[in-house]
C-alpha cells in the first residue's frame, strides 16, 4: 500500500479492534512480529498524516499560524547540534517584529532582590564570563498527539524537540551582581512578545524556574546560538535558556525579571498550565487545580532519526542502521535498546556521553529482519536513575503534557 490512510479518531478506535490480518491488509504486507503488536496501539505507519510508508519529505509541519507553532519530522531531527533551521517554533503571542540589540535592557527586580537594576545588552557582555553549552529544550507538551482521549492544544508528535549549542552568561552570574535575598524563591521571566489580543497591556506568557535551577551552571542568558545571534523567532537578542527542563521556562525576548518570595504567579504558571496531577489519574478525569503540580525536570526520551519512518528496506539479509538522541532532562541516559517485535525483546546499542550536562546523547546500531514484512523499529531510553521510557503512552492527563513513550518508525522490509 503506498498511500496511507487518513489519522483520525474513529480509525484509531477501529485499528484497536481489528485481528492481526486485517492489520497486515491494511498495511498491505505481512506483519512477522503481530502477535504481539499491542492492542489499540496506531501503527507507526499511520502515525502521521503526511508520513506513509512511501510518503513525501512534508518538511516543517505547521500546527497553527494564530500563534505560529510548528515542529520538525524526527529524520530532519538527524544533527548533533539542532540548526536554527530545524528547530520547532512555540509562540504563545506575536513575536516583535523586530528588535535592537543596541537599545535593548534587561531589568531584574522583585520583592527578593537588594535593589532594582538595569543592564544593557553591551554591559552583560562585556561585564559578565560568556559559556557555552548544548542545551535540550522540549516543549511540556511534544507528544501530546498520541493521548487518549485527547487533549487541548497543539498536537505535537515527535519534533518539539531541539538542542542547540547556546552562548550567554550565567543567570547565577548575575543575580549575584544584583543582590540576591535569603527570601529568593523563583526567578520569573517577562518578554517583548504580545498578546493575540493586540492589548499591550495584557501579558502573553511569564513562566519561571526556582532559584536553585537559576543558579545552575547552565542556565543562560543567551545572545547567540550556533555561534551566530539568536534568530528573531527563536528569542533574539536575548533569551533565557534553562536546559532539561519544559521549554516554556526559557523565555524569548525577554527584558524583565523577577526574583520572587514565592512560587511565581505569572501566566501559565497557575491552574493546570505545565502542570501534571499529583497523582496517577483515571482517563479523562477533571483533576482540580489544586491537586496538580508543576512540571519540572523532563522525562527520560529518545527519537530515533535514521531511519525515516516509511522506509522501503528491500533486502531481507541486509542490516539496517538506526541512530537518533535521547535525553532525560536533568539526569543522564546510561542505556539505550531497540526492539523490532513490539517491545517482545530487546538489543542494546551504544549511546554516547553527553557533551555537557544537559545535552542530548547519540545513539547508534543496527537491526536485522528474519523475514520480509511490516516492521516497527522502537527505541526506548534508561536514565542514570534506572527509569526506563514506557512502550506505549504513559499516564493520562488533562493537558497532554511529558508523552514519553518509546518512539517507533515503521520499515517495510522486501520489494
Amino acid at each position: 500500500m503506498d498511500t496511507p490512510l487518513p489519522d483520525d479518531p474513529d480509525r484509531r478506535r477501529f485499528l484497536g479492534r481489528v485481528g492481526l490480518g486485517t492489520l497486515s491488509a491494511l498495511l498491505g504486507t505481512v506483519v512477522p512480529f503481530g502477535r504481539g503488536f499491542p492492542d489499540g496501539l496506531l501503527p507507526a505507519a499511520f502515525a502521521a498524516p503526511a508520513n506513509g510508508l512511501l510518503g513525501k519529505d512534508p518538511g516543517l509541519v505547521v500546527l497553527n499560524d494564530r500563534p505560529l507553532n510548528a515542529e520538525v519530522p524526527a529524520h530532519l531531527l538527524a544533527d548533533a547540534v539542532t540548526p536554527a533551521s530545524r528547530m520547532f517554533v512555540r509562540n504563545n503571542g506575536v513575536p516583535p517584529a523586530a528588535v535592537d540589540p543596541a537599545t535593548w535592557t534587561l531589568t531584574i527586580g522583585g520583592e527578593a532582590v537588594k535593589a532594582e537594576r538595569t543592564f544593557t545588552l553591551a554591559e552583560l557582555k562585556r561585564d559578565f564570563a560568556h559559556h557555552t553549552y548544548e542545551l535540550v529544550l522540549e516543549c511540556g507538551g511534544n507528544g501530546r498527539a498520541e493521548f487518549v482521549p485527547g487533549a487541548k492544544g497543539n498536537q505535537w508528535t515527535t519534533g518539539a524537540v531541539s538542542c542547540a549549542r547556546w552562548t550567554g552568561v550565567r543567570l547565577a552570574d548575575v543575580l549575584e551582581a544584583v543582590g540576591v535575598t535569603p527570601e529568593a524563591v523563583y526567578v520569573g521571566y517577562y518578554g517583548r512578545d504580545t498578546h493575540l489580543s493586540g492589548d499591550p497591556k495584557k501579558v502573553v506568557i511569564s513562566r519561571g524556574i526556582p532559584i536553585a535551577k537559576a543558579r545552575q551552571p547552565e542556565t543562560l542568558l543567551a545572545f547567540q546560538m550556533n555561534g551566530e545571534d539568536i534568530p528573531l523567532a527563536h528569542g533574539a537578542p536575548l533569551r533565557l535558556v534553562a536546559g532539561g527542563w519544559p521549554a516554556s521556562t526559557s523565555g524569548k525576548w525577554i527584558d524583565r525579571l523577577v526574583v520572587r518570595d514565592r512560587v511565581h504567579d505569572g501566566p501559565k504558571m497557575e491552574g493546570q498550565s505545565y502542570r501534571m496531577p499529583c497523582k496517577p489519574v483515571a482517563p479523562g478525569a477533571e483533576v482540580p487545580d489544586a491537586e496538580m503540580c508543576i512540571i519540572e525536570s523532563m522525562p527520560v526520551k529518545s527519537l530515533i532519526t535514521l531511519p525515516r519512518s516509511g522506509l522501503v528496506h528491500p533486502d531481507p539479509q541486509a542490516p539496517l542502521a538506526v541512530a537518533g538522541h535521547a535525553w532525560a532532562g536533568e539526569r543522564a541516559v546510561a542505556a539505550l535498546h531497540l526492539s523490532i517485535d513490539f517491545g517482545q525483546t530487546w538489543q542494546a546499542v551504544p549511546v554516547q556521553a553527553p557533551t555537557n550536562r544537559l545535552a542530548w546523547q547519540h545513539f547508534a546500531g543496527e537491526v536485522r529482519f528474519p523475514t520480509a514484512g511490516y516492521y516497527e523499529i522502537w527505541a526506548r531510553a534508561t536514565d542514570d536513575a534506572g527509569v526506563a521510557q514506557p512502550m506505549v503512552v504513559p499516564g493520562w492527563n488533562p493537558k497532554g503534557y511529558l508523552n514519553n513513550a518509546c518512539h517507533r518508525v515503521a520499515v517495510r522490509v522486501g520489494a
